[in-house]
This record gives structure tokens, sequence and C-alpha cells, in this order.
């Protein structure tokens, strides 16, 4: 049975969601506003966070987008604020998917289900795999190597998902770039870059050297 998070400052629509959640089949834990930090909502090892963005003192948007630096979990932003720019910014900061208020609990159900078979059928397929001198979990996040381990950022589980895909093959720029478009994840060329370094940095810090190589004019390759 899946898990669902709620963080919701109006306490009434917080335990109706709760019920309602309940009564289809899931697990639903109402959050505290005093239980807001990134980290101890990614500990609490939900499958999925229903997150309003406007909180008495935080902002959703912020708090999606620090969850978004140390986790995959899915996030679907709830609000009131019903503009086009308000839907940008949730998916620029990570979400997964917009539902204004008032909503439909039906709908926003259906939409539930859509994204959790997505992201767990998706990580089904490759839960933790070894690749050599190192380990990847993609449901955590981290690699592991001789070295200790490093968690990764959702840019980074990405990139390294798609270069072990096809490990031992070259994966060109434009491959990689376009899967994290696919995953709501928007990036260029610098960012790539950027974000590869880390990524190669973060594998060096565990004992994995060497594991990614740039091929110029052609892309990486996982060894």
């Amino acid at each position: 049975m899946k898990t669902i998070g709620i963080v919701e400052d109006d306490n009434v629509l917080a335990r109706e969601l709760q019920y309602f959640l309940k009564t289809n089949g899931y697990e639903a834990e109402v959050l505290g506003m005093d239980s807001l930090a990134a980290q101890s909502i990614v500990d609490r090892g939900y499958h999925m966070l229903l997150l309003d963005i406007g909180l008495p003192d935080t902002d959703g948007l912020h708090l999606c987008r620090e969850i978004r630096k140390i986790s995959e979990l899915p996030v679907i932003m709830i609000t009131s604020r019903n503009t086009e720019l308000t839907e940008l910014m949730s998916m620029n900061n990570g979400a997964d998917a917009f539902v204004a208020k008032p909503f439909n609990p039906q709908i926003l159900l259906v939409r539930m289900e859509a994204i959790l078979k997505r992201v767990y059928k998706e990580r089904g397929a490759m839960d933790v795999c070894e690749l050599g001198s190192f380990s990847f979990d993609r449901a955590s996040g981290k690699v592991t190597g001789s070295g200790g381990s490093e968690a990764l950022t959702r840019n980074e589980i990405r990139m390294l998902t798609v270069l072990a895909q096809k490990q031992g093959s070259i994966v060109s720029r434009d491959e990689i770039i376009n899967a994290l478009w696919d995953d709501k994840l928007f990036v260029d060329d610098n960012t790539l870059t950027v974000n590869m370094t880390r990524l190669k940095a973060k594998l060096e810090g565990i004992g994995a050297r060497g594991v990614i190589v740039t091929k110029r004019g052609m892309g990486y390759q996982l060894l």
C-alpha cells in the first residue's frame, strides 16, 4: 500500500484529503507545519507528496525545489492560484503535476494514479543495479562504491539512468538532454556539462574513477 504525504495548512481540507485517500486504498499522513524541512519529508518514505503552495511559514515552490535536490519523490502542487504562471513555476521547481482549488477529488485521484504508475514502473525496472565498481540505487537516488555513498540530484539520477541503460555504448548529448526534458527537467547544453561534471566528481568520491568517459564531439560513455 502506497503512502501519501499531505502538506496543507487548511486543516479541514487536509483531513478531507486524508479520509478520501484512505477510502481509496492509500495510507495518508497530514504533516504538521513544523515538519517541513525537505530532508525530514523525504526521510518519511512517502510514495508521493501533495503540497500546497501557500503555506504560513514557507513557500511550497521553494520546498518542492529543495526536495527535488535530494529526491525524486513525486510531488503534486495544490493551490488556489489558478494561473498559467503558477503552473509554469510549479513545473520549473520540479513538480510532477499542478491541481488548482477547488478541485474534484476523483480527478486528483486519476492524476495521482497515473504519476504513481509511471514513476514506480520506471523505478521498478531498475531499482538497484551493479555498474562495475559501484552500485546505483535509483529509488533512493544513491550511488555506493568502495569509498562510501553519495546522494544524487534529480538531474544526476536521470543522466546516470540513461547512461546505465546503454552501458558500454556512447550516448549523445542530445539524447541525454531530451531525456531530461521528457522528465520535466529543463536543461541546455551548458547545464548538461555542469551536471555531468558534478556527477563524475561524486562517482570519483565513492571510488569509481573514470567510469564516465567524455567522447569529444559524440557524447558520454559509461564503462
